[in-house]
């Protein structure tokens, strides 16, 4: 079967909650990314056959085919195809896998894989909040999921307690891994190791226009003392907002192709898709789903887990890449090299493409061949993604 290869791969800088991404509608943010995947490869946008957009809240401005809505405001012509997909959190993860599918099947030559979420826009839980205040059904569980499951809700959360609790992993724990993540975003934002990967966006500062091009989110103070003191999210938990991703607006991308594609339009490849797959389990701890699915993923091409040279485990929680890391006897100094969403937030739907993105270039840089991504994601699920570097 033919290879998928990623060509490009671009991102926004990570806006904070009503921050500096907060005034750009999510179209207009994701056609930003679409405009830079073809002004950075060189392609002729018409040979683009498929945009496959990741968004997890599509409510609001987020609704009526936000991919397609994306390409309008694009420089792409009107003939390119959108859809937009949700699997929670590893949406835009998705939106890869479905894009390397498609040209590796030979269906489809080059296709945008992509993500976009404006959490200060359309806040999560938009779409259940709407139909709640409409006195319309009764939620997105059923009555019969909720007997199946002795629950009322999935909450993430209470998955990412759960783990915390399992694993042990004390509050201190989790903070100190927290403060890690902003050390190494820190220091990879004062490296310029992002500026090849960020799409910069104009927005309004306090003197006028400017050009937001660093993640806004990182605490480059950040210290456990002023961790210790946040509240946590449950009583008697030791989840907080701290330890926590943050909630973030930003979009981003790749530009996927096989072979053909290549070859006709003279293309220079940055990784090939080594393997992909999509897993799912126990629905109420939920979050710990990417540990069996990164096992599966490497027995599935024969790695181990030494052979990987960087992984990148979205942090949604701090106790979930925590216990990745435990169970699987992987290497700390491999994870998230340039800090995670603890640090450099997590805007949902956007957050797949945004990691792969990241760790494409961090590979590069570093002049190293395998990287594995993975994330949790709502319902028990995780997508699983190994890329070698070329």
């Amino acid at each position: 079967m033919p290879d998928a290869y990623i060509i490009e791969s671009a991102r926004t800088a990570g806006g904070r909650r009503n921050g500096a991404l907060s005034g750009w509608h999510p179209a207009d943010m994701a056609s930003e990314v679409l405009n830079a995947l073809i002004d950075r490869s060189g392609v002729d946008p018409a040979a683009i056959e498929d945009v496959i957009m990741g968004c997890v809240s599509q409510a609001g401005e987020q609704s009526s085919a936000l991919g397609r809505n994306a390409v309008l405001a694009s420089r792409l012509p009107q003939s390119v195809p959108a859809v937009t997909i949700d699997r929670q959190c590893g949406s835009s993860q998705q939106a890869l896998q479905f894009a390397a599918q498609a040209v590796m099947s030979g269906t489809q030559d080059m296709v945008i894989a992509a993500g976009v979420e404006s959490m200060s826009r359309v806040p999560m839980n938009s779409a259940i909040d709407l139909f709640a205040k409409a006195g319309i059904g009764d939620g997105p569980w059923s009555e019969r999921i909720q007997r199946k499951y002795g629950i009322k809700e999935f909450s993430q959360f209470q998955g990412a307690q759960m783990i915390a609790e399992k694993y042990g992993f004390t509050r201190d724990d989790m903070d100190r891994f927290a403060l890690e993540s902003h050390r190494r975003a820190a220091r990879a934002t004062e490296s310029g190791a992002f500026n090849s990967e960020i799409v910069p966006l104009q927005v309004t500062g306090s003197d006028g226009p400017v050009q937001h091009n660093r993640d806004e989110g990182i605490r480059y103070d950040a210290d456990l003392e002023r961790m210790g003191s946040v509240r946590t999210l449950m009583e008697g938990g030791t989840i907080t907002a701290a330890n926590a991703s943050q909630i973030c607006d930003g979009a981003s991308g790749l530009l996927i192709a096989n072979e053909a594609a290549i070859k006709m339009h003279g293309l220079k490849p940055k990784a090939r898709i080594v393997s992909m797959l999509v897993t799912a389990g126990d629905p109420v701890i939920m979050l710990e789903e990417p540990i069996f699915a990164t096992q599966k993923a490497l027995a599935r091409r024969n790695l181990s887990m030494a052979e990987i040279d960087l992984y990148e485990v979205n942090e949604a929680f701090a106790s979930v890449p925590m216990a990745w890391l435990e169970t699987l006897g992987a290497d700390p100094e491999k994870l998230n090299v340039n800090g995670g969403a603890i640090a450099l937030g997590h805007p949902l739907g956007a957050s797949g493409t945004k990691l792969m993105t990241t760790l494409v270039h961090a590979l590069h840089a570093r002049g190293l061949r395998y990287g594995l991504q993975t994330m949790c994601e709502g319902g028990g699920m995780a997508n699983v993604t190994i890329v070698e570097a070329i």
